[in-house]
Parts: structure tokens; C-alpha cells; sequence
């Protein structure tokens, strides 16, 4: 969760209460969004998702939005396995991953999780066709995910392609451990 007065890497206030607004706006009118648009109804949940959805696109706030979660998905793109999944899908699943990978609070983790779930996102490497992804093959997405300019380097620590591995198989274990429950 993005904290309005934080200023991480010189990223502006501005980005993050914008970040933090989406994010709010998501948890509140996701679940009633998807209802609407499953039945082809524009509603005012819908309309806000798709505000808060122009609002990060649009604007570009970059360092708000541009960090661990966008370079994992460039590492999973690196899978073949992953290649017919939609890019929020496996945006879904790096920002899961993300979560473990910054230590964000439990409540934090938690809210991700629930909010995933319920609006049909992945919250498995299964999810998105890596169910048999060995320890190799996440280490490439790690490596991939760490290369030099990419935007996991926006993060507020110094992040590793090991930190990167054990983060998404830690995603991948609450996702499991969810799913069983």
C-alpha cells in the first residue's frame, strides 16, 4: 500500500496519492465492476474503475506505478507457458509476488489476495500456466525481472534475483494455501 507521504527515490507525493486513490478505488468498486461488465451494464462502480484505470495509464505517474510488479512481468514473459495469458493476469500474480518481495504488512498481503480472488485474478503460478515451473525456469523470470534499467530498481531497496525467486514461490504458496482452505 503506497503511503501518501512517502518520497522513496525522490518520487513525488503527488504519484503516490494518486497510486494510493487507485488502489482504494479498486478495492472499493472492483467486485461491483466485474458484475457489470459480465452482464454489460455501465454502472458508476464501472466508471470508477475505468477512472482509476485512465488515471494510472493515462498519466503516466511512473514511479508510483513502475516498480517490482511491471519487472516481474517482463521476467514471466520470458516463459513460453505464459505466452496466451493476458498482461493483467500476469500483473496480477508479479504484484502478489511484489507484496512478499517489499515485506509489505499482512493486512496489506491479505486485502491483495481477497481482492484478487474475488474478481478472478490469479493468485497461483498454476493461474497463469507455470503450475510445473521449475526452480530454473523462475530464476530466469528473476534474472529477467533484475536486468540493468529495469523498473524493479524504482523500489526504495536493493533488490536480487534470489529475492525475486523466493518471492514468487512465497506468492505462490499463499495463493496455494488459500485455494486449499
Amino acid at each position: 500500500k503506497y503511503s501518501a507521504n512517502s518520497t522513496d527515490k525522490g518520487t513525488p507525493t503527488t504519484a503516490y496519492t494518486s497510486a494510493l486513490l487507485c488502489y482504494e478505488s479498486l478495492l472499493k468498486y472492483g467486485v461491483l465492476a466485474k458484475t457489470a461488465c459480465e452482464v454489460h451494464a455501465v454502472t458508476p462502480a464501472l466508471e470508477q474503475i475505468v477512472e482509476a484505470n485512465t488515471l494510472l495509464s493515462g498519466l503516466g505517474l511512473n514511479p508510483a506505478r513502475l516498480a517490482a510488479a511491471h519487472s516481474i512481468y517482463n521476467g514471466l514473459t520470458v516463459l513460453e507457458q505464459t505466452r496466451s495469458f493476458f498482461h493483467g493476469e500476469k500483473i496480477a500474480f508479479s504484484t502478489l509476488a511484489s507484496l512478499f518481495l517489499t515485506d509489505k504488512p499482512t493486512a496489506v498481503i491479505d486485502e491483495v489476495y481477497t481482492f484478487c480472488d474475488q474478481v478472478g485474478l490469479p493468485i497461483t503460478l498454476g493461474e497463469i500456466g507455470l503450475a510445473e515451473a521449475s526452480d530454473d525456469d523462475l530464476m530466469k523470470v528473476a534474472e529477467t525481472a533484475c536486468m540493468a534499467g529495469e523498473t524493479i530498481h524504482n523500489e526504495p531497496i536493493p533488490v536480487t534475483p534470489q529475492m525475486v525467486f523466493s518471492a514468487l514461490r512465497a506468492a505462490d504458496g499463499e495463493g496455494k494455501r488459500r485455494k486449499r482452505q
